[in-house]
């Protein structure tokens, strides 16, 4: 199993130039935490929707805030199950180009059960612009041109190539934790190798 940073540094140019660009915008943390987790999420999935707003809230005060750990969010859209899951993501994406990709995440979130059966999201989706502060014009154009399909494609493959197979995912110091776990394995979990990693000698 290859790390997953290691696997998106390594894509071919130019998408890997313009995913590293933004991994800073849907990353939270201290770029010093001792922890880094990658979670690889649809925002089509439920159980992601659950993670994000029971579980990640406590995690981010736990453990983000207080320096312990560095989150970083990669997209990892199951299309097969999930129709609209792509196009979420790429509305993601298209806020992180404005440094927006965290209050979009949490609106496409809590807003999951009015997008997720619709036919066509499109134009639900650019009512974020206002939401979350936009630049309405950027955005559209950027949503209308498909800018962020090769980024969030990429997402999926590394995601892919890392070892998820499900949603979410938790790519952690070498290992897949799989599914919307509770507070408490989270905490068994990071604990244990945040000790591990700040261990004086």
């Amino acid at each position: 199993m290859r790390p997953l940073f290691a696997v998106l540094t390594a894509l071919t140019l130019p998408a890997a130039a313009h995913a590293q660009d933004l991994l800073p915008a849907r990353t939270r943390g201290s770029a010093t935490a001792p922890v880094t987790v990658y979670e690889m999420s649809d925002f089509q999935c439920p159980y992601c929707r659950r993670f994000a707003l029971e579980t990640f809230p406590t995690l981010d005060q736990e453990y983000i805030q207080a320096g312990k750990v560095r989150w970083v969010f990669i997209n990892f859209p199951l299309v097969s199950m999930h129709p609209n899951a792509e196009p979420a993501a790429e509305v993601a994406m298209c806020a992180a180009q404005q440094d927006k990709f965290w209050p979009v995440h949490d609106l496409l979130y809590r807003n999951q059960p009015t997008w997720a059966p619709l036919t066509a999201p499109a134009e639900f989706f650019l009512t974020f612009a206002d939401s979350a502060g936009l630049d309405r014009p950027a955005f559209e154009k950027c949503l209308s041109t498909g800018a962020m399909q090769p980024l969030v494609k990429k997402d999926a493959e590394s995601a892919a190539r890392s070892g998820a197979n499900s949603t979410p995912s938790f790519y952690i110091e070498g290992g897949i934790m799989p599914g919307a776990q509770p507070v408490a394995v989270f905490r068994t979990v990071l604990d244990s190798i945040v000790a591990t990693k700040t261990k004086k000698p």
